[in-house]
């Protein structure tokens, strides 16, 4: 009886003391969580949209096989739509993943995750409401400085198949942290084109050549590295070619390995390389029937007329701020 007592006494003892230790192990644990979840908010980022792979197309049916036509015209334009296309010859040889890396699937890599959700959509370029399929025209027209598809077309009805399977579950009206590209801070003077070349001379010329060329596939079909100037770049009328745009495309995502997290230029060095590019030469669109009301015109919209009294070349350089508080201060003042 009595031995029974005493290892009764034991065990509760032990019980006790691991019931101590227990709650100082569990005390310690929660403190240290406490320390990393403020390490955490110190450096937050929000949660950001990442497209589906390829892997993921569901290639067993008739619409998945749109899709994934889709998604290799996208990958792989020049084959099908370049200068020795198979289907035709209406671009320059880019490939559109050249400017929406990875298919359009990266974030902050100019991807296509908001398009699905939001279009039609009202752009103030071309003065009225556009589809998808509309969109994708302009790309062939300015970024890839050649002809619209027909919209009718298998190819243009592929394209738009793979566009909504992206963005198929993001809801309606919503734009995701992450899609698009980058919006990054201005700077308080303008973008410097002669700093801009050191930077395009150190970070870019590897990848893209000493005169903005790109580099061929061994192939002659498409652009292992696009031409960032020059005949067969984007011409002046597409998106890229505002400063802001290729700035924000650049910095989360060059040199060619680089990610939002760790960018590998500074904000200023973005800037003034995306000024050094635009300052090139390149192909001209017409775009007298773009922006047909002025005061739409982006801040760093390089042509006028505009409905300020800015030049073309703070318009195009900077600095932006003064550009953005005039407008604000004009829209105060019309709405009193």
């Amino acid at each position: 009886m009595r031995k029974n007592i005493l290892i009764w006494l034991l065990s509760l003892i032990v019980l006790l003391v691991l019931g101590i230790k227990g709650t100082e192990f569990y005390l310690s644990q929660k403190k240290e969580d406490k320390k990393i979840d403020a390490l955490l908010k110190a450096d937050e980022m929000p949660e950001v949209w990442i497209g589906k792979s390829k892997s993921q197309i569901p290639t067993d049916s008739k619409e998945g096989a749109l899709i994934l036509y889709g998604y290799n015209l996208i990958a792989n334009t020049s084959y099908y739509l370049g200068p020795k296309g198979t289907i035709a010859h209406i671009t320059n040889g880019m490939n559109c993943q050249n400017c929406h890396l990875q298919a359009g699937t990266v974030p902050y890599g100019n991807n296509f995750g908001k398009v699905a959700a939001n279009y039609p959509e009202y752009r103030a370029r071309n003065n009225g409401w556009q589809s998808i399929s509309a969109r994708v025209n302009d790309c062939f027209e300015r970024s890839m400085n050649g002809k619209p598809l027909d919209s009718t077309s298998h190819e243009m009805k592929a394209i738009v198949a793979y566009l909504n399977w992206l963005g198929k579950d993001v809801p309606k009206g919503t734009k995701p942290p992450g899609t698009g590209i980058m919006k990054i801070k201005l700077l308080d003077k303008a973008a410097n084109p002669e700093a801009g070349k050191l930077v395009y001379t150190t970070h870019c010329q590897s990848c893209h050549g000493a005169n903005g060329n790109g580099l061929l596939n061994a192939d002659g079909i498409g652009y292992a590295y696009p031409p960032l100037w020059g005949k067969n770049s984007y011409n002046d009328g597409a998106g890229m070619y505002r400063i802001s745009n290729l700035a924000g495309f650049v910095q989360p995502n060059m040199p060619f390995g680089t990610n939002y997290h760790h960018p590998a230029i500074t904000n200023e060095d973005a800037w003034n390389v995306a000024a050094f590019i635009n300052s090139q030469p390149r192909p001209h669109i017409n775009q007298s029937n773009d922006w047909k009301d002025i005061s739409t015109k982006p801040f760093d919209f390089p042509f006028g007329p505009y409905a300020d009294s800015f030049s073309e070349h703070q318009h195009k350089y900077g600095p932006y701020q003064p550009i953005i508080n005039a407008k604000k201060e004009k829209m105060a003042v019309a709405l009193h």
